[in-house]
């Protein structure tokens, strides 16, 4: 049997579309296709789901990232303290606003970075911290920001990379509520995808979801009058509506992710994989956007997979610090040895909704095949 990595059509069965382009439908009948009806609801979905007040709909998840830094007054010259082994999005949002990215170690078992790597690249300079929440699984962003500001002696704002954690919970709260404001993505791998690209930021702050909206159109608080430079970051009706659907669907998809988390896990034991492959960490809040595993021989492993038919990814292949359009920043082989390790062994598994429990089987006894199990 075949497991493909991911295939978007599990949440486009024939009563989705048939929901979807209803809503689309009636976009097309009132006419109003920017910053319409359906971004205000959405909006308003998005605070009741997530349980935060604020919800500022935007263009795509990079974009939030940029808008969510602007309005937390990060600018040219501010160090921001990110993960160097994230996705590229994570430090382009620093670069595109001058800011300086500041590239932390991670812990190597849960990829995250923690309040002793943050703490150890914090300097005078450092102006914001910028956690990911990375593969869906939470981070404690109230520890990583006090370590950080016991260095750096002063209060340092904390945007959070959420992008893959809509629905994620910590033991502290809600991500997307943990710092002073947060970005998502809505691209169409996410838990909550859209048709296309979309993202939205979320805050505690009413002024500063106000400044988001106003940037998210040029900086203008009113057409044609603009109080500073923005942007066109305006998310497209047609993905609004089509997340409208999918939305009240995402507790439930992401339930099945948890279980799906499970089956491997319990899978793993029963096989004896326990020294050939380190699994990913559980936590109760994870909401598994992506199920890492990890081993020294990935590159064979992967293949192995492939000559099977079972899909599976690499989410990074290199470190941020190594990427050539930050080379100006002196990264270099050996300085954050954990996310390097980690660059040439993690593995991604199919964990999206879609996949069943036969085919979670075939995974893990290939991989055991693998290992001579």
């Amino acid at each position: 049997m075949k497991v493909p990595f991911f295939d978007v059509r599990y949440n486009l069965g024939d009563e989705d579309k048939k929901a979807i382009l209803e809503r689309w439908s009636a976009l097309l009948d009132h006419g109003s296709f920017v910053n319409g009806p359906e971004i205000a609801e959405l909006e308003s979905a998005l605070a009741s789901f997530l349980g935060i007040e604020h919800v500022v709909a935007c263009s795509n998840g990079s974009d939030a990232l940029v808008l969510a830094l602007r309005a937390c007054d990060i600018g040219p010259g501010d160090e921001v303290i990110l993960p160097a082994f994230t996705f590229f999005a994570t430090a382009g949002a620093v670069a595109r606003i001058g800011a300086v990215p500041v590239f932390a170690d991670v812990d190597p078992v849960t990829y995250l970075m923690t309040p002793e790597t943050a703490a150890a690249r914090a300097s005078a300079k450092t102006k914001a911290i910028l956690p990911v929440h990375l593969y869906g699984c939470p981070l404690d962003v109230s520890a990583v920001r006090a370590a950080v500001e016991s260095v750096v002696g002063h209060s340092v704002m904390v945007v959070e990379d959420s992008a893959q954690a809509v629905g994620a919970v910590h033991e502290t709260g809600t991500v997307g509520a943990l710092g002073d404001a947060s970005a998502f993505s809505c691209y169409p791998t996410k838990n909550l995808g859209a048709t296309g690209d979309a993202g939205f930021v979320t805050t505690l702050d009413a002024e500063r979801a106000d400044r988001m909206r106003a940037l998210r159109q040029h900086g203008g608080g009113r057409a044609y009058f603009h109080d500073e430079v923005g942007f066109n970051f305006r998310q497209s009706g047609l993905q609004a509506a089509a997340l409208l659907h999918h939305l009240p669907r995402l507790t439930e998809h992401n339930t099945a992710r948890r279980c799906g988390a499970e089956h491997y896990y319990q899978l793993a034991s029963d096989l004896g994989l326990g020294e050939s492959i380190q699994m990913p960490q559980s936590h109760p809040g994870h909401v598994f956007h992506q199920f890492v595993i990890r081993t020294p021989q990935r590159d064979a492993l992967r293949e192995h997979l492939g000559k099977a038919d079972i899909g599976s990814a690499i989410f990074y292949p290199l470190p941020l610090h190594l990427q050539p359009c930050f080379a100006h920043l002196g990264g270099a082989i050996g300085d954050l040895p954990a996310s390097e390790l980690a660059a040439n062994e993690v593995i991604a598994l199919p964990i999206y909704p879609g996949v069943v429990d036969e085919q979670r089987e075939i995974v893990m006894k290939t991989i055991a095949e693998f290992f001579g199990g």
